[in-house]
C-alpha cells in the first residue's frame, strides 16, 4: 500500500498549510476526532473516581473495605487491557476507523445508562461491573486513537496532533477527576448528578463522532482470530518484526511504569512526606497533568514540525534528574500539621517539589510523544492497529509490574521519597540500555542537540526529503560533521557512504559506525572496500531506505565545490537493474566553511574551537529530486552549486 493510499487526506495537504498544531482544532479531520477522545477520557475518570469516593466515603461496604477500593477499581479497569487489546487490533485494521470509533461510542452509552442505574442504586456490584466495561470501552478505543492519526495527518503534523491527543488526553483525565469528586460529594444528590453527567458526556461524545470523515479499512480482508491470548502472543511476534518499532513500545511501555509509581503515590506522598490534605494531592496531579500537557505541545516547536526521536533522550535525562532531585527536595522536610492548600503553597521549599514535579512530566511529554509518532509512522499500515493493540498489552503488564515493585520497596521499608530515587535511577538505566539497542535515538539526540544548540541551522526546501521508498541524497562535503547535520534534516535514518579514513576520527568515528555508515575507499587502494561499499549501497535501497553520499569523494580543502566523481552512476545501474527506481535529491550545505569541524585554508580541522564563535548560522538548502534516467554527474554538481549560491 502507497503513502497516499494509506494516507489519503493528509497527502492532499500541504506542508506548511497550518502554522501549528492548534489549527488542527479547526480542521474537520481532526477537531471532531480530538473532542471524541477527550470526551471518552473524561468520562473514564469521571465515573471511576466518582465511584472511587463514593465506596470510600458514602457506602459501607464489608467486602469492599476503602483501603481496597481503588486497587480493586484500578485493576478492573486495567484487565480488559490484557484480555482484549489483541482483538481490538484486529478490528481496527480490518473496518473502517470511523464506523469502529462510532461503535465504541455507542458501546459508551450503554455502560453509562447502566452505570447511571447503579448510581441511583448505590450498587457497588453494578459500578463494579461497568468498570470493567468502560476498561473494555478504553481497550477499544485504544488502537484506533493511534492508528487514525497517521491516516489524516502528514509526516509534518504527526508529532503536533500526538502532541495534542497527549496533552488533551491529560487535561481531560484531570477534569474527569475533579468534576467526579466534586459531584459526588454534594449533599443527597451528589450520585445521581454523576449519573446524568456520565451520561451526558457519552452522548457529548457520541454526538461529536458523527462528524468525524471516513477513514478506510487497511486490512478489509483480515480473518478475526477470536483467541485472545494466541492474538496477543501473535501481535506481540508481529510488532517483534519490526526491532526499531518494537523497542520503542517497550520505551513507551517503561514511560507508563515510571508515571504510574509517581500517580500511584500522590495521596501518600502528600499526607505523610509534605504533610498536606486531600487538597495538596490534588494539586500534585494537577502539577503533574499540566507537566505533561507543556511537554507534550513542545514537542511540536522542538522537532520543527518532523517526527524527532532526538527528542526521547532529552526526556530520559529531563525525567531522571528532576525524579532525582525529587527525592532530595521531599527527604528533609520538617514534620507538622496536617495543612491545607494555601498553607502548603506558602512555603518556599514546597516550590522546589512542585517544580521537579512540573519538569519531571514535562520531559515525559518530551519522552513519550516522539516515540508514538515514530511508531506510527514506523509500522506497516495493513497492521498498525495490531501494533498499538501489542502497545496496549505492554503498557498494562509493565503498568501491574510498577505497582508490584513498588508496593516490594515500601514493604521493604523504603520511603515514597526513597522510591522516587529508586525509580529516577532506574530509568537512567532502562533508558541507556534502549538507547544502546537502538543506537537511531541517541545519533538523533546528538544531531539534535549540534543542529539546535551548537549552530542555528535552517532547512529550506525539506519538503524534498522522501518520507517514503528509496532515494539517493547528494550533497557537498564540508566538514567533518555534515552527515550529522543531514541527519538532523531527515525524518527517516539515512545510510551514508563515507570515505574509510573518516571512521578513524575520535568520538565521529564511533557515532558514524554506530550509524552504520558504508566506508568507501579507492578501488586503486582497497578493492575488497570499494566493492562492498556498492553492494551495501545497493542493499539499502532495495530496502527502501535513504542512502546518502559526497559525490565529491572528500571534504573541500578550500571551500569551493569540487568535480563529481561517478561512483554515483555505478550506484544508479546497479539499483535499476535490480529494479529499484531511486531518485536522486540534489542538497547543498551553506556557511559550514571555516567553521570548527571544517578544514580551513590555514591549517586542519577541530583546532581553535571558537575561531567563528558560537552559535553560527548554517543552512541546508534541498533541491527537486531527479529522475534516475536524468542524472549525470556535471548536471548534478551544477545543481548542487545552484543550490550552495542560493546561500
Amino acid at each position: 500500500m502507497s503513502q497516499a493510499q494509506a494516507n489519503p487526506h493528509a497527502a492532499s495537504v500541504a506542508h506548511d498549510d497550518h502554522p501549528n498544531q492548534f489549527a488542527l482544532l479547526t480542521q474537520r479531520r481532526f477537531a471532531p476526532f480530538f473532542w471524541t477522545q477527550f470526551a471518552g477520557a473524561a468520562n473514564d475518570n469521571l465515573f471511576k473516581f466518582a465511584f472511587t469516593v463514593m465506596v470510600t466515603y458514602q457506602l459501607s461496604v464489608s467486602w469492599l473495605p476503602p483501603s481496597m477500593a481503588g486497587l480493586v477499581i484500578g485493576a478492573l479497569f486495567i484487565l480488559p487491557f490484557l484480555l482484549f487489546s489483541a482483538t481490538s487490533g484486529q478490528l481496527t485494521d480490518k473496518v473502517d476507523k470511523t464506523r469502529m470509533i462510532r461503535f465504541v461510542k455507542n458501546l459508551e452509552i450503554t455502560i453509562m445508562l447502566l452505570a447511571a442505574w447503579g448510581f441511583f442504586a448505590a450498587s457497588p456490584v453494578v459500578l463494579l461491573g461497568c468498570t470493567f466495561l468502560m476498561g473494555l470501552h478504553s481497550t477499544l478505543f485504544g488502537p484506533v486513537k493511534f492508528a487514525y492519526m497517521p491516516q489524516v495527518l502528514s509526516e509534518r503534523e504527526l508529532t503536533g496532533g500526538n502532541g495534542m491527543v497527549e496533552m488533551g488526553t491529560f487535561v481531560a483525565i484531570l477534569l474527569g477527576q475533579v468534576a467526579g469528586g466534586l459531584l459526588v460529594a454534594l449533599p443527597g444528590v451528589g450520585p445521581a448528578y454523576v449519573a446524568v453527567a456520565c451520561v451526558g458526556v457519552a452522548l457529548a461524545g457520541r454526538a461529536v463522532a458523527q462528524f468525524i470523515p471516513s477513514v478506510p479499512a487497511t486490512d478489509p480482508g483480515l480473518v478475526i482470530n477470536w483467541n485472545p491470548f494466541s492474538e496477543t502472543w501473535r501481535n506481540l511476534k508481529l510488532a517483534h518484526g519490526n526491532i526499531v518499532v518494537f523497542r520503542s513500545l517497550l520505551g513507551i511501555s517503561w514511560m507508563w511504569f515510571f508515571g504510574a509509581v509517581f500517580l500511584s503515590q500522590f495521596p501518600s506522598f502528600a499526607k505523610e512526606v509534605l504533610h498536606g490534605n486531600e487538597q495538596v494531592a490534588s494539586l500534585l496531579l494537577v502539577v503533574f497533568s499540566v507537566g505533561i500537557g507543556i511537554g507534550s505541545l513542545l514537542c511540536e516547536v522542538l522537532s520543527r514540525r518532523h517526527v524527532e526521536i532526538g527528542l526521547v533522550p532529552l526526556g530520559a535525562i529531563g525525567m531522571s534528574v528532576f525524579a532525582i532531585d525529587l527525592y532530595f527536595a521531599s527527604r528533609a522536610l520538617p514534620a507538622s500539621p496536617i495543612m491545607g492548600l494555601a498553607a502548603f503553597v506558602a512555603q518556599p521549599a514546597h516550590w522546589r517539589v512542585m517544580a521537579d514535579l512540573l519538569l519531571l512530566s514535562l520531559f515525559a511529554g518530551l519522552y513519550s510523544v516522539p516515540m508514538y509518532a515514530l511508531i506510527q509512522m514506523r509500522s506497516q499500515p495493513t497492521h498498525r492497529a495490531r501494533i498499538i493493540a501489542a502497545n496496549n498489552i505492554l503498557n498494562a503488564l509493565f503498568m501491574i509490574a510498577s505497582a508490584l515493585l513498588a508496593g516490594a520497596l515500601l514493604s521493604a521499608g523504603f520511603s515514597v521519597p526513597q522510591v522516587f530515587l529508586f525509580t529516577g535511577i532506574a530509568n537512567a538505566v532502562v533508558a541507556g540500555y534502549i538507547f544502546l539497542l537502538v543506537p537511531e535515538y541517541l545519533l538523533r539526540f546528538v544531531a539534535w542537540v549540534l543542529s539546535r544548540c551548537i549552530y542555528r541551522f535552517k532547512v529550506r526546501g525539506d519538503a524534498h526529503i522522501p518520507t517514503t521508498g528509496a532515494a539517493i541524497l547528494a550533497c557537498n562535503h564540508v566538514s567533518f560533521i555534515d552527515a550529522v547535520l543531514l541527519m538532523a534534516a531527515s525524518p527517516r535514518p539515512i545510510y551514508f557512504v563515507m570515505d574509510h579514513r573518516i571512521f578513524r576520527v575520535p568520538v565521529l568515528g564511533w557515532l558514524f559506525r554506530l550509524a552504520k555508515a558504508i566506508p568507501i575507499a579507492p578501488q586503486k587502494e582497497d578493492a575488497a572496500t570499494y566493492e562492498a561499499a556498492f553492494e551495501r549501497a545497493a542493499q539499502v535501497l532495495r530496502g527502501g531506505d535513504l542512502l546518502a553520499i559526497f559525490p565529491e569523494g572528500g571534504i573541500t580543502r578550500d571551500g569551493q565545490l569540487q568535480p563529481f566523481k561517478g561512483g554515483i552512476m555505478k550506484i544508479l545501474e546497479r539499483a535499476q537493474a535490480e529494479g529499484v527506481q531511486a531518485p536522486v535529491v540534489p542538497m547543498a550545505l551553506t556557511q559550514l566553511w571555516g567553521s570548527f569541524f571544517s578544514r580551513i585554508e590555514q591549517g586542519g580541522a577541530m583546532v581553535r574551537p571558537f575561531r567563528r564563535g558560537i552559535w553560527n548560522r548554517v543552512g541546508l538548502n534541498v533541491g527537486a529530486p531527479v529522475a534516475p534516467s536524468a542524472v549525470q554527474p556535471e548536471a548534478l554538481r551544477a545543481q548542487v552549486a545552484q543550490l550552495l549560491a542560493a546561500g
